[in-house]
């Protein structure tokens, strides 16, 4: 009987023995070290970072004609096609005119008829052998048939179809042989100096953006290639429906690549801040409304608080948080908390961590 009862005993006490084996290897589990986050870290750099006012609006040009016919006649020459450059006042076109030209030929006859008459009224007022009514009657005709040869005259000038303003021929509407109207439309005329294009901001940018202020124009269609620009009007009212006011933005390009109807990504700088502390945008972490980097110190990631300012081309502004000479995360620090083990897998004081940086921030 004694062996039976030490059986339950023996089997209580490798049942305890195995439970402690196995707390052992768990304990032993958690002991493991975490591998390693692999990082690429940099250095602050310091330079001017500037603040602006981006927005979107197209290309116009500042002045442009639609040239009208101010008499009628058919189209013997057209002097200018689309694209010629024209000062004001250039003959573009030329209508037949020869009824007008008769017109004006028989004026000046019956105004030279009249003006020896009139001559001759003098004389005979001098002698006081004509009333002084009968005189200023004719005086009166001499002077209406200068003015009916004077408007012939212009009548007739109409038939030179003139260029109101300096600029380029955007289109042409006539044909040689048409026979046109008054008032009929003949050409574009379209100005490309300068250049313009108006924004509509938000009122409170109001007292950020002033005349004389510089800009910028950067055009998808030309591979954003960018334009200098300056703002050379702000409106001194607020819409209130909308909430903002216009600003003009003029831009002069000599090269001729700009053309109005492109659409252009305009940006105003309104403040600059010297030798700023600059670090890549994707360095900052945003977390609960707050901005972080995570420095590397002795392989281990600490997580800093920055606090942030001007933010242009892919730089953030550091006001404080980190000095100049400490080491932080640019890439891998999605996932990394206060803490972690890294490993730093290049030089940020190379020229290669340069060239990478620049491909970080772009």
């Amino acid at each position: 009987m004694k062996p039976t009862r030490i059986w339950p005993t023996v089997m209580a006490m490798l049942l305890l023995a195995a439970c402690q084996q196995g707390g052992k290897d768990a304990e032993t589990g958690d002991e493991e070290e975490t591998p390693a986050v692999p990082v690429e870290v940099s250095t602050a750099t310091y330079g001017d970072i500037y603040a602006r006012y981006s927005g979107t609006a197209p290309i116009e040009a500042f002045q442009h004609a639609t040239v009208i016919a101010k008499t009628g006649g058919e189209v013997r020459e057209i002097l200018v096609e689309e694209g010629d450059d024209v000062e004001a006042g250039d003959i573009l076109a030329r209508l037949d005119g020869d009824r007008l030209r008769l017109e004006l030929a028989e004026s000046e006859a019956r105004l030279q008829k009249l003006q020896r008459d009139y001559q001759r009224n003098v004389d005979l007022k001098e002698r006081g052998l004509i009333s002084e009514g009968d005189f200023e009657k004719i005086k009166y005709e001499m002077d209406a048939l200068e003015a009916a040869n004077n408007l012939a005259k212009l009548e007739l000038s109409y038939t030179a179809i003139r260029a109101p303003i300096t600029g380029v021929i955007s289109e042409r509407f006539i044909k040689i042989g048409n026979t046109i109207d008054v008032n009929a439309e003949t050409f574009e005329v379209t100005s490309l100096e300068p250049l313009v294009a108006y924004l509509h901001v938000p009122e409170r940018e109001y007292r950020r953006i002033v005349k004389g202020q510089a800009a910028g124009i950067a055009v998808d269609a030309l591979q954003g290639a960018e334009f200098p620009a300056v703002v050379a009007r702000t409106s001194p009212v607020v819409d209130p429906e909308t909430g903002t006011f216009k600003i003009t933005i003029e831009v002069k390009d000599e090269s001729r690549q700009l053309k109005p109807g492109m659409f252009g990504r305009i940006s105003i700088v309104y403040d600059k801040h010297e030798n700023a502390m600059q670090v890549p945008r994707s360095a900052i972490v945003a977390e609960a409304g707050e901005a972080a980097v995570f420095v590397v110190e002795n392989d281990v990631a600490q997580r800093r608080i920055v606090q942030t300012g001007f933010t242009e081309k892919g730089r953030i502004e550091i006001i404080d948080g980190i000095s100049d000479t400490d080491r932080f995360v640019i890439v891998g620090q999605t996932g990394l908390k206060n803490g972690s083990k890294v490993s730093v897998i290049n030089d940020p004081d190379s020229g290669e961590r340069a060239a990478s940086n620049d491909a970080v921030s772009n």
